[in-house]
């Protein structure tokens, strides 16, 4: 199952690393589009902290290094759960402001946004997919779940062997010359 999960995840993250390499190198192509979103988060990036850039040239720029290095992570199978979670984050925006068939007006436009707003749809699926894949090993939860309980019966197996080394030292101690001013 490995090669197809390195395939899968190389696949999936080609479009990120391409469209991310653009949106750092040349913002300005994807500014116009991108400042329906960049308007409405702008306001609530100032109030987060006045240091984040809100302009959409910088937001753009930033959403574009995230999926460029993203991408990259993602293919070569590096933090590949935490990554795809930020790239599944980064894909939101993207879609909203890239492809709102909602406000085409022409029947064609509006079926061909559809379309490529439901293809990162798709994507977002997959990303999905990938922050929940643990690769055939037990995830953190069944893992505490199953040393909670091989502590439980740890503890158990320990008390229950105390309670027979008590006992036989307390009958040995009977059986003793000294163990006969003992009570019984």
């Amino acid at each position: 199952m490995r090669p197809v999960r390195t395939v899968a995840r190389t696949l999936l993250s080609g479009i990120f690393v391409v469209n991310g390499a653009r949106s750092v190198a040349d913002p300005k192509s994807f500014v116009q589009r991108a400042e329906r979103v960049t308007d409405r988060v702008a306001p609530m990036l100032a109030r987060v902290d006045s240091r984040i850039p809100t302009d959409p040239t910088s937001l753009v720029r930033i959403n574009g290094a995230v999926q460029l290095v993203g991408g990259l992570m993602l293919a070569t199978g590096l933090l590949t759960r935490p990554t795809a979670v930020a790239l599944a984050g980064s894909l939101v925006p993207t879609s909203l402001a890239g492809h709102p068939y909602w406000a085409e007006d022409e029947a064609s436009r509006r079926r061909i946004q559809r379309n490529e707003l439901l293809k990162n749809v798709a994507i977002l699926g997959g990303l999905l997919l990938a922050a929940v894949d643990t690769e055939g090993r037990p995830g953190l939860r069944w893992r505490a779940g199953h040393a909670l309980d091989d502590g439980r019966r740890s503890v158990r197996r320990t008390v229950r062997h105390a309670g027979r080394g008590t006992r036989m030292v307390a009958k040995s101690a009977r059986r003793s010359p000294v163990g006969s001013i003992l009570p019984r």
